[in-house]
């Protein structure tokens, strides 16, 4: 097997690892899952940290949810785009959490890793980005700013999926698309009608 082969096989099997023990996974537990001898590990990665870095930034890689952003139609109407967004951003914040503190821990940290640091700011700037773009559509309909409201999803799905009053497995994309376009406060025509 070629060196990049092996490296990608490596990262592959380390993945799952890293979500059951976090940083803690050991070089025999990922040697083992990959089907190689532990020696092979340092035979294309200086160090287990390396090694888990590399992992921690494929496994957090943003790619399938800003395709899946990308797709949704901006002909739906925007609480159906609101909705859909917030599910997929959501989603990946509550497969990912325990990744994710766990990246920042080892990136800035333990092994401070500046390229890393890097790159996992641009992939929170791309996530973003393609939030604004689900606004962008209606941006004259909205009190504020594209950027502003995509701002707010991603910091409710954040702190719901990270936070100490998250309610993770009773998140509603539809819930929160009403949160953002209405309020919670009754407009004076519903309040009436109470």
């Amino acid at each position: 097997m070629a060196p990049e082969e092996r490296r990608a096989a490596l990262i592959e099997a380390t993945i799952p690892l890293l979500h059951e023990h976090g940083l803690e996974v050991s070089t025999r537990q990922i040697a083992h899952a990959a089907g190689v001898a532990e020696g092979t590990i340092f035979g294309v990665f200086e160090s287990k940290s390396q090694l888990v870095v590399c992992s921690v930034i494929k496994a957090l890689d943003p790619r399938p949810t800003l395709d899946a952003l990308a797709a949704i139609d901006p002909a739906t109407p925007l609480r159906g785009r609101v909705a859909a967004a917030a599910e997929l951003v959501h989603s990946r914040f509550t497969e990912n959490a325990q990744l994710m503190n766990e990246a920042r821990k080892l990136i800035f940290t333990t092994a401070p890793d500046p390229e890393a640091q890097a790159r996992m700011a641009a992939s929170r700037q791309q996530l973003h980005d393609a939030v604004v773009g689900v606004f962008t559509p209606d941006a004259a309909r909205l009190r504020v700013t594209p950027e502003r409201a995509a701002r707010l999803l991603l910091l409710h799905c954040g702190a719901n999926a990270f936070g100490p009053f998250g309610e993770p497995g009773e998140f509603s994309g539809a819930d929160l698309a009403s949160l953002l376009l209405d309020g919670i406060q009754l407009r004076e025509t519903e309040h009436e009608k109470c």
